[in-house]
């Protein structure tokens, strides 16, 4: 005879295991964001605050910001570390600031993961005040000791890559960064690869900050902020 499983049962078994393999894909993951307030973040409070679970940066034309303006982890420097984390932005334009430098109050420069709805752009590779834009989407590039940049392969096409961005929708990235070697994912799939060189213009740790960016009114959202510190790799 047949055995007949209840299907509560096959349905507890299969949120035990996708609670399982959420355990095991979060292991050494810390969150960095309570879902409540701003505390271990410091913003201009002018244009940063917390709604609905996620740390939300917006501008509007009665109040506009005067150059790009940054909302900052209070939890000290990054060097080798996973982030994890979703997004959402409406209009405008931002980005997730990584070993990177506030040289004035609120103020950011260093390497940024794009934040746009410009599927082109979204998951590229900026430098904030340095060499500019460094990796674009489906590179795979080698910045030189002279600071050259060499495009040595390819991801793919940038259409492709980003054809599960969801516009003015949430979407997922998580950054990887080893030593010289960075990389970007969105939505699950790799966006940029880069070897930096450079020991001028390289970066090694420094703080994470989340963008807004000056221009016409924006809004744009981040939550489930996670991070994993690395080890470094074995020379």
């Amino acid at each position: 005879m047949r055995s007949i499983v209840p299907r509560f049962v096959l349905f507890a078994a299969a949120l035990f295991c996708l609670a399982a393999g959420a355990a095991e894909n979060e292991e050494g993951f810390v969150s960095l964001f309570n879902g409540t307030n701003l505390t271990g973040w410091d913003g201009n409070p002018d244009f940063w605050s917390v709604a609905d679970g996620a740390i939300r940066g917006e501008t509007t034309k009665e109040k506009p910001t005067q150059g790009n303006t940054f909302c900052v982890w209070q939890g000290g420097t990054l060097e080798d570390f996973e982030l994890l984390l979703s997004f959402r932005i409406r209009n405008g334009n931002s980005g997730v600031q990584y070993r990177s430098e506030e040289f004035k109050k609120w103020r950011i420069r260093g390497y940024q993961a794009e934040v746009c709805n410009a599927p082109k752009n979204v998951g590229f590779l900026y430098h904030e005040r340095g060499r500019g834009r460094l990796v674009e989407v489906g590179q795979k590039v080698v910045i030189d000791e002279n600071g050259k940049k060499n495009v040595v392969g390819s991801l793919g096409d940038w259409k492709t890559l980003t054809q599960d961005y969801k516009k003015q929708d949430w979407n997922h990235y998580r950054i990887v960064a080893r030593g010289n070697h960075l990389m970007h994912f969105l939505n699950g799939v790799q966006t940029i690869d880069l070897v930096d060189n450079d020991p001028k213009g390289r970066l090694t740790s420094g703080v994470l900050a989340l963008q807004i960016h000056a221009g016409p009114p924006m809004l744009v959202e981040f939550k489930d902020i996670r991070l994993k510190r690395l080890a470094p790799e074995a020379p």
